[in-house]
């Protein structure tokens, strides 16, 4: 694992946190996405994948990669149900919402988010995790232990998708 140049605190969301993990998200999805899709869905799709989700951070199932002064560096979860919302199955835990700040990424900040959140699922019992991967983001789940099972789309709204790849895990403890 690569080594961090920060100590880093992994804890859990709060509500309190949305405004935080929102610039967290701005500052990250539109550098790192930019090589992997066309300027067509960014200004589509970005607006809406830079949100914070409320009920995410509320759902104790969300975890902070905070450096020493407080800074977000990283943060990422789980949820049961998956992100449309529907058809959740018993043992299996989705990834959600997963961002690194640019400048720190291939530092260990997002494995370590990781960590956690695979830690915590086995916790409650999951037994695989289903991930709707960015395209940038495929080395890093494949680092992870993580397969890819095909391309998918993420509706975002009616007429706007975002493009991503459905990738899943077994995890064990």
């Amino acid at each position: 694992m690569p080594r961090m140049d920060h100590t880093v605190t992994l804890r859990r969301a709060r509500p309190s946190d949305l405004g935080a993990v929102e610039r967290l998200l701005k500052r990250s999805y539109p550098r790192l996405l930019k090589a992997d899709y066309p300027p067509s869905v960014m200004v589509t799709a970005l607006p809406l994948i830079v949100r914070a989700r409320p009920e995410l951070l509320a759902s104790g199932r969300y975890f902070l990669a905070e450096a020493e002064d407080g800074t977000l560096l990283g943060a990422g979860g789980w949820s049961a149900v998956p992100p449309q919302g529907e058809g959740a199955v018993p043992e299996v835990g989705h990834v959600r919402h997963v961002a690194v700040d640019p400048d720190m990424v291939r530092q260990g900040v997002g494995r370590a988010v990781m960590g956690e959140v695979i830690s915590d699922a086995l916790r409650h019992g999951v037994k695989w995790l289903d991930c709707l991967s960015t395209r940038t983001a495929v080395p890093f789940y494949q680092a992870l232990g993580f397969r890819v099972l095909h391309e998918s789309e993420v509706g975002l709204r009616p007429g706007i998708g975002f493009p991503a790849v459905r990738m899943m895990r077994q995890i064990l403890p």
